[in-house]
């Protein structure tokens, strides 16, 4: 999907995957945003300290995801790490940003929906899994002469 000058990144990329019922995805961007705001996660104060940025500057790596929320529409989470025109960088998660004067956005369906009970469910059936598999596969390790007094696993 390719937006245009003045788009809000956010609104233009929800709307999209509430439209496409998509509620599993990951997101990729790059294009140029003025102005944005990036912020950095404050993990005492669970808040994101904002960084202004009021100059067009270049999205050099845009990713994240499109999840279901609890209200069962699209929720969208992103990083970004942006160019200025000096060259310095700003990054972290971003909280808004309007396109100046392209971004070009690939979204790729997953064929799970992203939903935190549905990963974290997900996730403990792996572990479980895993360390029954684990279990059953010890290796016998054995030492003989036809080894030259190495270990043998197998």
């Amino acid at each position: 999907m390719i937006l245009d000058q003045g788009a809000e990144v956010f609104k233009s990329i929800t709307e999209f995957a509430d439209r496409e019922n998509t509620t599993g995805a990951s997101v990729s961007a790059i294009g140029a945003l003025s102005p944005a705001k990036v912020g950095w996660f404050d993990f005492a104060a669970k808040t994101y300290k904002p960084i202004e940025i009021n100059q067009q500057c270049e999205g050099l790596s845009v990713l994240g995801d499109v999840a279901q929320g609890d209200d069962g529409n699209a929720s969208l989470h992103l990083h970004a790490v942006l160019g200025l025109q000096d060259g310095t960088l700003r990054r972290g998660h971003l909280l808004s940003g309007s396109v100046q004067p392209t971004l070009e956005v690939t979204i790729t369906e997953s064929v799970l929906h992203l939903h935190p009970a549905l990963i974290e469910g997900l996730s403990q059936m792996f572990q479980s899994q895993t360390r029954k598999a684990a279990s059953s596969c010890r290796p016998a390790i054995t030492s003989d002469r036809s080894t030259n007094g190495r270990t043998r696993v197998g």
